[in-house]
């Protein structure tokens, strides 16, 4: 089992930032790659960005250039930096991680999500 907790979401101008945090607690499986997603109103839910336990990461075009996805291992911590924040970054932001226990594939788990807000 892994749990995952998500902060860090709230309202914030177009142009701002805000960093989101996933925490994994209650680990018993070992975690690799770890993503966030997001869910527009009414849109699908879309990859944002991944990072894997090597520290190799991905974006999406959308986030390329205003987001930085990190992690910190010994803690059970990943976060998104979310700069220059357009309104079309508005949705919930949601926290996954790829579970394994040893070398076999234990499930994808998912956090409660966090909202993100971008005003004009």
């Amino acid at each position: 089992q892994v749990h995952l907790v998500e902060s860090g979401g709230g309202v914030v101008q177009a142009g701002g930032s805000l960093r989101l945090s996933c925490a994994a607690t209650g680990k018993t499986f070992s975690i690799d790659t770890m993503r966030w997603y997001r869910e527009a109103s009414k849109k699908q839910r879309e990859l944002v960005a991944a990072i894997t336990t090597a520290g190799a990461v991905m974006y999406a075009d959308s986030a390329k250039g205003r987001f930085t996805i990190s992690r910190d291992i010994a803690k059970d911590m990943m976060y998104l930096q979310m700069n220059s924040l357009k309104l079309e970054d508005t949705a919930v932001y949601y926290c996954n991680a790829e579970a394994y226990r040893d070398l076999d594939f234990a499930g994808d788990y998912w956090g409660q999500g966090t909202q993100v807000t971008v005003s004009s």
